[in-house]
């Protein structure tokens, strides 16, 4: 496959909106794709099967960078995303914890090669086409080891989604606290992004899932809907401010390392 080069990375600035937006990703996907299950089957897998390889299309083949495209994108990773995690538990019956262990195996598996080949994990480094689909599918895999690894808390290790929220939110913490000691940034935020899936998934079913099931009962369409409203007031502040553009908070930055390194590797 041919090779492009692009003039500056096709990702956003990691800063705080970018985790926000992240986070919301994560909860749609997950009610977003019950809502459509638990509708009809059919739309479910036209939404998120075609949906996804729309938005991949239309993101690999621009050249530059822009908030609208990049997060469609993730938003349906994020639905499909959940719907590969469940398939195996659903369709195999294999418990969430053993779904866990292969994606997690598979994803080190995918970064291993990323670095062999390209001999960096930056984001900041996504500037060739080989890059952004090994990028991509990295992305794809932190929803599937994420979706596996709360359903394993909430469920499998019975947890609840309560107490699941409370675990996530303290594991999530970890990658930022080993950052400030001295591990390497790419290591951390790679930690970082993988576990934003189980608490965003996790917030958005306590949400969403009846009092019985430990939930607060608003149903998967209403947590969806709002989720979706928020997002697109996100993505279109990024969009109107352009405050997500690489470099634009290079001088708030500027005391600290930030969680990615700033320095852009030469394209192949």
């Amino acid at each position: 496959m041919q090779q492009r080069a692009f003039v500056s990375p096709k990702v956003p600035e990691v800063f705080v909106v970018f985790w926000a937006t992240k986070l919301l990703t994560t909860g749609i996907g997950e009610t977003g794709a019950d809502f459509l299950g638990s509708h009809s089957i059919a739309i479910a897998g036209i939404v998120g099967v075609g949906g996804f390889f729309a938005a991949l299309w239309w993101q690999l083949r621009a050249e530059t960078y822009h908030p609208v495209r990049y997060w469609v994108s993730v938003l349906m990773v994020a639905v499909f995303g959940t719907m590969i995690a469940d398939g195996p538990h659903v369709a195999l019956g294999t418990p969430y914890w053993f779904d866990a262990i292969v994606y997690f195996a598979l994803l080190c598996g995918l970064l291993a090669w990323w670095y062999r080949s390209e001999g960096t994990l930056s984001v900041h480094s996504i500037v060739t086409s080989r890059r952004e689909r090994l990028y991509w599918g990295t992305v794809l895999m932190t929803f599937g080891l994420g979706t596996a690894l709360g359903d394993a808390a909430a469920i499998d290790a019975g947890l609840g989604f309560g107490w699941s929220i409370v675990l996530f939110g303290v594991a999530i913490l970890l990658p930022l606290g080993l950052w400030r000691a001295g591990l390497p940034a790419v290591g951390c935020f790679w930690a970082s992004y993988a576990l934003t899936r189980p608490l965003g998934a996790s917030v958005a079913d306590f949400l969403a899932s009846r009092s019985s099931a430990g939930g607060l009962g608003w149903g998967t369409g209403v947590v969806t809907a709002a989720g979706l409203v928020i997002f697109a007031a996100l993505v279109g502040y990024v969009t109107l401010t352009h405050s997500d553009e690489e470099g634009a908070h290079a001088r708030a930055t500027e005391p600290h390392q930030p969680l990615e390194p700033d320095a852009l590797p030469a394209a192949d």
